[in-house]
């Protein structure tokens, strides 16, 4: 055997024990971790955000394969949001997922580096969140909850179908002010004053304002109050603590999203929360595969639902007239 035919076998057997060593030298993947920031309280994660978990598993995203979620809940208290967004910022995250207007406009506050996707947000131009729907700009983009003001006046005739005794509503809406938030109320205002409806306006900050003042007052205004609109984050927030009140009081109740009449308000109408938060999941996709926030036009809801409690009518002594449940997406029995 020759000395350059040894030094070829030496070499080909060093390659093959070498080549496999530096396999296993290999770093993993890196896993994209994402942070999801929410108002309300915790359910396990499967339930509120099932639709998004879902959207992510229809890109091939599977949570502890190939992503890790990291959740932060508020648990309705709006002024603990900004320390949640910097917690999950300092992990570090990867992306940011806001459930809300004040979730987004906290995560928001936390980062301009890392991208964040919001969804159920609305007044997000005038809030300051995106600089345009077609044109975000900066590290924020999502899926937008504004509907136009005709929508907020459809809950009100919803309600007045259903119970149509009903003449005084306690509106629980947010103190954010902006053209939108106007035009909704004078839309509410123009509606109720064609359906009879007298509305009264609590603005309400923080959980604690229910229990505080807000519950109290409701119970002991005069003329009475006989129903409730759920309409700010807040409220939204603490849907379950606010529907069994209104059970407790026998005050029909409406909402604008599914969570509340699971929660146990009799009717909730608004944008279909599995559609926005699929959306989202798209457009945390496109992020991840290298899209920038910036260049990720807002969508708009296009897709709307009407829920109604059939337990809760029952709980209330209430039918709902058939034609009204005929409108229903789904109806809980």
């Amino acid at each position: 055997m020759t000395r350059c035919t040894l030094g070829l076998l030496v070499t080909l057997a060093l390659g093959l024990l070498v080549a496999p060593l530096a396999a296993e030298a290999q770093p993993p993947a890196k896993v994209p971790r994402i942070g999801v920031l929410s108002t309300g309280s915790p359910p396990a994660p499967a339930a509120f955000f099932a639709p998004f978990i879902q959207g992510l598993r229809d890109l091939g995203y599977v949570e502890g394969q190939n992503i890790a979620l990291e959740y932060r809940y508020a648990e309705g208290n709006l002024d603990r949001l900004p320390d949640l967004a910097a917690e999950l910022v300092r992990l570090p995250v990867d992306l940011l997922v806001a459930g809300s207007g004040s979730s987004a406009l906290a995560a928001k506050q936390a980062t301009t580096t890392i991208p964040i996707v919001f969804f159920s947000a609305a007044d997000v131009v005038e809030r300051g969140l995106v600089a345009s729907l077609a044109r975000p700009g900066g590290n924020i983009t999502g899926a937008s909850f504004d509907t136009g003001p005709e929508i907020v006046g459809k809950r009100l005739e919803l309600l007045k179908e259903a119970v149509p005794t009903v003449s005084r509503v306690a509106m629980l809406v947010g103190e954010v002010r902006s053209p939108t938030a106007d035009a909704n109320e004078k839309a509410q205002e123009r509606a109720a004053r064609v359906l009879g409806l007298t509305l009264q306006y609590f603005y309400v900050l923080r959980p604690e304002a229910f229990t505080e003042w807000v519950f109290p007052a409701i119970t002991a205004d005069t003329p009475a109050i006989e129903a409730l609109y759920v309409g700010g984050p807040v409220a939204v927030g603490r849907s379950q603590q606010i529907a069994d009140f209104a059970l407790q009081h026998r005050l029909p109740m409406i909402g604008i999203g599914r969570p509340l009449a699971e929660a146990g308000s009799l009717l909730s109408y608004g944008p279909t929360q599995r559609a926005m938060q699929q959306r989202a999941a798209v457009l945390v996709g496109k992020i991840l595969q290298g899209a920038k926030p910036a260049d990720l036009p807002v969508e708009r809801p296009t897709q709307f639902e009407l829920v109604i409690n059939l337990k809760t009518a029952k709980a209330l002594g209430l039918t709902i007239p058939q034609p009204l449940l005929g409108q229903a997406d789904e109806v809980i029995r």
